[in-house]
């Protein structure tokens, strides 16, 4: 993951190796939190398995934040969706 941006609080980050299954999931997660104003992602390019994630939050909250919960609250909701088929 890298981070490119100066404001803290609207940060793009680089997910190598991801397509579009990690990328709209974490985007519906991270948008649950009402102290984000935009999250959104791109593919640079078909042939390439990178996507480009950006957040936007409201007020002094750091984009690492939201992206951090997101990232847990999905892999929380992977794990109740494995134990449950299991």
């Amino acid at each position: 993951i890298q981070a490119d941006g100066t404001d803290g609080n609207c940060v793009t980050f680089v997910l190598h190796g991801e397509d579009h299954t990690l990328g709209n999931s974490l985007r519906y997660m991270v948008m649950k939190n009402p102290d984000v104003e935009f999250c959104g992602y791109c593919i640079t390019h078909p042939s390439e398995s990178k996507i480009n994630f950006r957040i936007q939050t409201r007020g002094a909250l750091p984009a690492v934040e939201p992206f951090r919960k997101g990232l847990n609250d999905l892999m929380s909701v992977c794990q109740h969706v494995l134990s449950t088929f299991e």
